[in-house]
């Protein structure tokens, strides 16, 4: 019997330990940092949210203000004087160097 015991209470014992390596016991599941939910799949978050958004991008020669939308698929050229702005990736477009930006509001 008291092997038994000391059994169940090493495997309890490991089981804690094991909770303790993967960072499972330390976690709140009802109120998640905000840094685990932006590391989550979109449909994985505790509220389902899109990734993109649109952005009012601020040329740096002639100071003109331009939408582009955050995963734009194609280069995006200011419409005054030909700056490119945005340069596709395979996610997220790359905004040029001096180029000032912010979120658009929902």
């Amino acid at each position: 019997y008291q092997r038994r015991v000391h059994g169940n209470l090493y495997l309890a014992l490991v089981y804690n330990n094991l909770l303790d390596l993967m960072g499972f016991k330390d976690t709140n599941l009802l109120f998640p940092s905000e840094e685990s939910e932006k590391r989550k799949h979109k449909l994985k978050r505790l509220v389902q949210g899109p990734n993109s958004c649109f952005l009012d991008v601020k040329c740096p020669s002639c100071y003109t203000i331009t939408i582009v939308f955050s995963h734009a698929s194609k280069v995006v050229v200011c419409a005054s004087c030909n700056t490119v702005l945005a340069q596709p990736t395979g996610g997220k477009a790359r905004l040029t160097e001096g180029c000032s930006f912010r979120r658009k509001p929902e």
